[in-house]
């Protein structure tokens, strides 16, 4: 078999936890702040988990994350 190759983009954007499972930043934190609320940035700041429907795809991406 030879190696897997990953995925750049999803290397960036993803990482694996002690446990295995996979974190990802949130959207909407670019740009337009000033009409966000502080809360709604305080919680889009943090990591989340990726979903249990993309967890797969995300995981055939990073191999050896």
């Amino acid at each position: 078999m030879p190696k897997l190759k990953t995925h750049s983009g999803a290397a960036k954007r993803f990482k694996k936890t002690g446990t295995g499972k996979i974190m990802r930043g949130h959207t909407k934190m670019r740009h337009i702040l000033t009409s966000k609320a502080v809360k709604t940035k305080r919680k889009l700041g943090k990591s989340t988990l990726v979903s249990d429907g993309d967890y797969a795809k995300v995981a055939r991406m990073i191999p050896y994350a």
